[in-house]
C-alpha cells in the first residue's frame, strides 16, 4: 500500500485541489483587478449578495448602462444584416477607448442611423405613391371613354375623385388644378386608384353590395411591384377604375377604398392633361430614384465604417458588463473604501492570479495593495478537471450523468478506453468501422476551420464528439477483423482455415458440415463458420460469454476504484464493511461463473455452465457428473455460495452501529456541534454548509445501508444480465448486414440487368448508410451510454458534485448580451 500511496497523481484521475480565498480590494482598483482576473480565468466568485435584488446593488447603474449600449450595438447590427452588407477587416481595438466615450459615440451614431432610416422612409413612401399614380395613369386611361365634351368630363372628373394623399399637393400646378373645380350634380362617374392584389375579390365583392351593382369594376395588373418601407417587402398590386352615378354612391365607394387601404389617383379624360401629369410625375420619379440612391449609399457608408468596429465595441461592452455583473457580488467593507470578495481558485492557480493583481495595483496607481489570503471553507469545493480537446468530449459525457463529487475518482479516465470499445463490441464490422474512420478524419482534418463556424445542433454535437467517434471507428475495426466482417463478407485475412470438407466428396461445406484439421485460425472468427449450419449458434455462445467476461471485468474495475476513493477519503470503514463484501458477493456469483467460461473455453469442455450455475443455489451437494470443469469443485462452489450469504449482513449491519458506536464516544455528554469526520461525512451532501451540524440520525443511516445493500445484490444480477446487451446488439448489427448483403447486393446482382443491378446497389448504399451507420451507430452508441452511467459509475461514483465556474472573458456569448 506504501507503493500505492507514493506513485505520482494523475492529473485527471481526481480534480484539482482547490483553495478558498479572499479578496480586499480598494475601490480605485477593483475594475482593473477584476478585468485582470477575468482574463486570466482562474477564479470563481461566491456572490455575497445573494439577498440583494439586481436593483439594490452598488453597480447597477453601470450595469444598466452597458445593457443600453448593447442594445444600441444589436441595433446596428441588425440594421448592417438588412442592407445585406458584408463587413471585412477587422482592426485592432481601441485600446485608450473608455466607456463614457464610447457611449456618447453610440448615442451620436444610433441618432444619426434613426435619423436616416426616418428620412429614407419618406422618401420611399413619396417614391411609392408617385410610382402608384404613374401605374394608374397608364392603365386607367385605357379604361376612360373619351366621347363626352372635354368640359364636361374635365367637370365630373375635378368633382368625384377625393383623394386620400395630401403629398400630391406638392408636386405640380397642374395636380393642384386638376384637384380642385365645381362639381357636377348629373352623369356618369368613377374613381381610380390601386390596390394589393390579394385584397381585390373581397373588394369588388363589397363594392358590389354597396352599391346594389350599380358600378362598372375595371382591373389591371400594375407592371411594377411595390416595395414596403416597413417589410422591405415587394407586394404585387392591382389598378381598378368603378364607374358609378350618383353622389351618395361615391361616398361608399370612397369609404370602402379606405377601409380596404386603397389609394385614389385622379386621372383626367383630357388627352393633353393626361400626357402633360404623367410627364411631370415621371420626372418627380426620376429625381426621386436619385435622391434615394444617394441617401442609400450615404446610409451604407456610414453603416460600414460602423460594421469595422462593430465586433471590438460589443467585446468591449460584453466585458465591462461582466466585470460590473462581478463587481456586484462584492461587498464594500465598514469604511466603503474597499470591496471584500470570496471565491474558489484552484491550488496551482494562486501564484497567477497573485500576479495579476499585483499588475492591477500597479496599472491603477493606488497606493494600498490588494489583499490576498487564504480562508477556511465549510462547503465543498467545486469540481475542476484540466480537459483539452481530446478528453473534453469523454469528460462531458460522464458530466451528463453528474458532475463528481471533489477529488472522487473520475470515470472518465477509464470511460475514454471502455466507452468506444464497449460500443465496438455491439458495432463490430471493420467496413462500417472504415467508414466511421473517414467521418472522424474529415472533421480533425477540418478542426480548425469548423471550430470558427457556426454549426447546426446536429453538427456541433457531432464535431465536438469528433475524437470519440476517432476512437469508436478504431475499435470497430478491431472487433470487425475479430469477428471477421467486412459488410458481412469473411476474408481469409490470416491464413486458410482450420476446417475443411468431411470427406473428399462433400461439396457442399455449408450443408454437410465441416471438420478441422489443423491447427485454429491465428485471430479472430474463422471464415468458415460464416454461413455453415452452426454459425449462428457458434457466434451465440461466443458473443454471450464474452458480454458476461466484460461485464464481470468492468463491475469489478468499478467496485475497486470505490476501495480507492475510500483509501484517498481516510474512510476505513467503507473499505472493511463494503469493499470487502461486494468483491466476495459479486465474485463469488458472477467471478466464479466467468472463471467456468474461460476454462471451458482453454479444455474443450461440454459442461453445461446453465446446469451447473443453477444447481449450485437449487441443490449445492449433489454431483456435478460430466459438468464438472476442475477437481474439488463442488466443495469450491459451496464455500463460494456461503461467502455470498455472509456478505449479504456483512454489508448491512456493521457500518450503521459502527457509526453510531464512534459517535457516542466522540461525544457523549457535549452539546456542542458535530466536527467534521472522514469516515461520518462520506454520504452527506457536500452543498450543505449547516450539515456538519445536524444531530446523529441512527434510523435515516440504518435504512440508507439497507438500501445501498439491497441495491449492490439485485443489481449485481440485473447488471450482468445488462451486458448481455453487447451480445444482442453485435448480433443483431451482424444480421441486418448479412441480410441486406444477400437479399439486396447479391440478389441484385444475379439478374442479368443493369437497371437491376444499379438499383440493388443504390438500395444497398442507402441501407448501409441510413440503417447501419446512423441508425445502429446511435443505437450503440446509447446502449454503451447506459452500461457506463448505471452498471459501472454506480459502483463507486456519487456524481453530486458542482463545476468549477471561473469567471472568464473567454467563456462570454453573445447570448449574454
Amino acid at each position: 500500500m506504501e507503493y500505492i500511496d507514493n506513485l505520482p497523481a494523475m492529473d485527471l484521475l481526481r480534480s484539482e485541489k482547490m483553495s478558498f480565498i479572499q479578496l480586499i480590494i480598494p475601490a480605485e482598483s477593483a475594475h482593473r483587478a477584476i478585468s485582470y482576473i477575468g482574463e486570466l480565468g482562474l477564479l470563481q466568485f461566491r456572490d455575497l449578495n445573494a439577498d440583494k435584488s439586481p436593483f439594490q446593488r452598488t453597480f447597477v447603474n453601470q450595469v444598466k448602462r452597458c445593457a443600453e449600449m448593447s442594445r444600441k450595438l444589436r441595433f446596428f447590427k441588425d440594421q448592417i444584416s438588412k442592407a445585406g452588407l458584408v463587413i471585412s477587416g477587422r482592426p485592432e481595438m481601441q485600446s485608450n477607448l473608455e466607456l463614457e466615450g464610447l457611449e456618447r459615440q453610440l448615442a451620436e451614431h444610433e441618432h444619426e442611423l434613426i435619423e436616416m432610416n426616418s428620412n429614407n422612409e419618406k422618401l420611399l413612401q413619396t417614391y411609392n405613391e408617385l410610382l402608384e399614380f404613374k401605374m394608374v395613369l397608364q392603365k386607367a386611361g385605357g379604361f376612360l371613354v373619351s366621347g363626352k365634351s372635354s368640359a364636361v368630363a374635365e367637370e365630373r372628373e375635378l368633382d368625384e375623385n377625393v383623394y386620400s394623399n395630401e403629398a400630391y399637393a406638392e408636386t405640380a400646378s397642374l395636380l393642384e388644378q386638376e384637384m380642385r373645380g365645381t362639381p357636377v350634380q348629373s352623369g356618369v362617374r368613377f374613381i381610380s386608384g390601386i390596390i394589393t392584389k390579394s385584397k381585390v375579390l373581397r373588394f369588388e365583392r363589397m363594392l358590389f353590395r354597396a352599391t346594389r351593382g350599380n358600378m362598372l369594376f375595371n382591373q389591371a395588373v400594375a407592371d411594377e411591384y411595390i416595395k414596403d418601407p416597413t417589410s422591405d417587402e415587394k407586394v404585387e398590386k392591382m389598378v381598378f377604375v368603378v364607374f358609378f352615378s350618383g353622389e351618395q354612391a361615391g361616398m361608399k365607394i370612397l369609404k370602402i377604398c379606405e377601409a380596404f387601404g386603397a389609394n385614389c389617383y385622379p386621372v383626367p379624360e383630357e388627352i393633353g392633361r393626361h400626357s402633360q401629369i404623367t410627364k411631370e410625375v415621371l420626372t418627380r420619379l426620376s429625381e426621386l430614384e436619385a435622391t434615394l440612391d444617394a441617401g442609400i449609399r450615404h446610409r451604407n457608408e456610414a453603416l460600414t465604417a460602423l460594421g469595422f468596429h462593430l465586433t471590438n465595441w460589443m467585446n468591449m461592452v460584453r466585458r465591462e458588463k461582466a466585470v460590473y455583473d462581478t463587481l456586484n457580488m462584492l461587498n464594500f467593507d465598514v469604511t466603503k473604501k474597499c470591496l471584500v470578495g470570496e471565491g474558489w481558485c484552484p491550488v496551482i492557480a494562486k501564484t497567477q492570479i497573485q500576479e495579476a493583481l499585483r499588475r492591477a495595483t500597479f496599472d491603477s496607481s493606488s497606493q494600498v495593495g490588494i489583499i490576498f489570503h487564504v480562508v477556511d471553507a465549510v462547503e465543498s469545493p467545486p469540481t475542476f478537471f484540466r480537459t483539452n480537446c481530446f478528453t473534453k468530449a469523454f469528460q462531458e459525457i460522464v458530466d451528463a450523468y453528474g458532475v463528481a463529487r471533489y477529488q472522487e475518482a473520475n470515470p472518465a479516465v477509464y470511460t475514454v478506453i471502455t466507452f468506444p470499445f464497449l460500443f465496438a463490441v455491439m458495432f463490430g464490422d471493420w467496413g462500417h468501422g472504415i467508414c466511421l474512420l473517414l467521418m472522424a478524419l474529415f472533421l480533425i482534418s477540418r478542426e480548425s476551420r469548423l471550430a470558427s463556424q457556426k454549426l447546426g445542433s446536429f453538427m456541433e454535437m457531432l464535431f465536438g464528439g469528433r475524437y470519440v467517434v476517432l476512437l469508436m471507428a478504431l475499435f470497430s475495426i478491431f472487433c470487425g477483423i475479430l469477428y471477421n466482417e467486412f459488410f458481412s463478407v469473411a476474408f481469409h485475412m490470416f491464413g486458410g482455415s482450420a476446417y475443411r470438407c468431411r470427406d473428399s466428396t462433400c461439396s457442399d461445406a455449408n450443408t454437410v458440415g465441416l471438420v478441422k484439421f489443423r491447427d485454429p485460425y491465428p485471430f479472430g472468427v474463422d471464415p468458415s463458420w460464416r454461413g455453415s449450419r452452426s454459425e449462428l449458434p457458434f457466434l451465440n455462445s461466443l458473443k454471450m460469454k464474452m458480454s458476461i467476461l466484460l461485464g464481470v471485468t468492468q463491475m469489478n474495475l468499478g467496485i475497486i476504484l470505490s476501495y480507492f476513493n475510500a483509501r484517498f477519503f481516510g474512510s476505513s470503514i467503507d473499505i472493511r464493511y463494503q469493499f470487502v463484501p461486494q468483491m466476495i458477493f459479486l465474485n463469488s456469483l458472477f467471478g466464479y461463473l466467468s472463471l467456468l467460461i474461460v476454462i471451458k473455453w482453454c479444455t474443450g469442455s461440454q459442461a453445461d455452465l446453465y446446469h451447473v450455475m443453477i444447481y449450485m443455489f437449487l441443490n449445492p451437494m449433489d454431483e456435478l457428473g460430466e459438468n464438472q470443469l476442475f477437481w474439488g469443485q463442488r466443495p469450491f462452489q459451496i464455500l463460494l455460495l456461503l461467502l455470498a450469504v455472509i456478505a449479504v449482513p456483512w454489508m448491512l449491519f456493521p457500518k450503521p452501529f459502527i457509526l453510531r458506536k464512534l459517535h457516542s464516544q466522540r461525544f457523549q455528554g457535549r452539546t456542542y456541534g458535530v466536527l467534521r469526520s472522514s469516515e461520518m461525512d462520506l454520504d452527506a451532501e457536500p452543498d450543505s454548509a449547516q450539515q456538519h451540524h445536524e444531530e446523529f440520525n441512527f434510523s435515516e443511516i440504518f435504512v440508507h445501508q439497507l438500501i445501498h445493500s439491497i441495491e449492490f445484490v439485485l443489481g449485481a444480477v440485473s447488471n450482468t444480465a445488462s451486458y448481455l446487451r453487447l451480445w444482442a446488439l453485435s448480433l443483431a448489427h451482424s444480421e441486418l448486414s448479412t441480410v441486406f448483403y444477400e437479399k439486396v447486393l447479391l440478389l441484385s446482382w444475379g439478374y442479368d440487368n443493369l437497371v437491376i443491378r444499379l438499383v440493388g446497389i443504390a438500395v444497398f448504399a442507402f441501407a448501409t448508410a441510413f440503417i447501419l451507420l446512423m441508425m445502429e451507430t446511435l443505437s450503440a452508441f446509447l446502449h454503451a451510454l447506459r452500461l457506463h452511467w448505471v452498471e459501472f459509475q454506480g459502483k463507486f461514483y456519487h456524481g453530486d458534485g458542482y463545476k468549477f465556474a471561473p469567471f472568464s472573458f473567454a467563456a462570454l456569448t453573445e447570448e449574454e448580451d
